[in-house]
Order: C-alpha cells, then structure tokens, then sequence
C-alpha cells in the first residue's frame, strides 16, 4: 500500500501511481473529505473537477478578420444605441 510522509510545513508527496489513479498532475487540487466506515474515520480524496476550456480560442477566425481601433469600437457602440432607440 503507498505511503505518504508529511513534513514539517505540512506538505505531501503523494506516490505516482496514486496520482495517476486520481488523474491529477501538478497545480491541480485534490478535496479531501472524512468518512466513518465500519466505526472507522476514513479520508477520502477527490480531485476537484477541472473547469471545461474546450471553447476557448473558439473564435480566433472572427476576431482576426475584426477591426479593434477605439475608432471602430466607438463607431460600434454608437451603432448598438440607434439600434436600440429604433
């Protein structure tokens, strides 16, 4: 059974195969949470799921074929306020 070692700052190591079990990596987080099973605490580690990043970079097409000038932003912005007065 893997063994973790707690230093003096309260750090850990946690051995590669536990976290290739868990699927996590550097920088991720890991919920640790108590549980009583058999009159026996025991503690349990979740990793926290990570928030989903597919969409980023979604519209690089659009937003290289944009004009990005305060002159066009300005031009933009007055537009919308016709728009919304008509």
């Amino acid at each position: 059974m893997p063994s973790v070692k707690i230093t003096a700052k309260r750090q850990a190591t946690l051995p590669a195969e536990t976290c290739e079990a868990l699927q996590i990596g550097p920088g991720d987080i890991v919920d640790v949470e108590p549980r009583l099973i058999d009159n026996e605490q025991v503690w349990v580690l979740r990793p926290r799921k990570k928030p989903d990043r597919s969409w980023m970079g979604s519209l690089r097409d659009q937003i290289r074929n944009t004009d990005h000038s305060m002159e066009s932003i300005r031009h933009s912005i007055a537009k919308g306020r016709r728009e919304e007065r008509a």
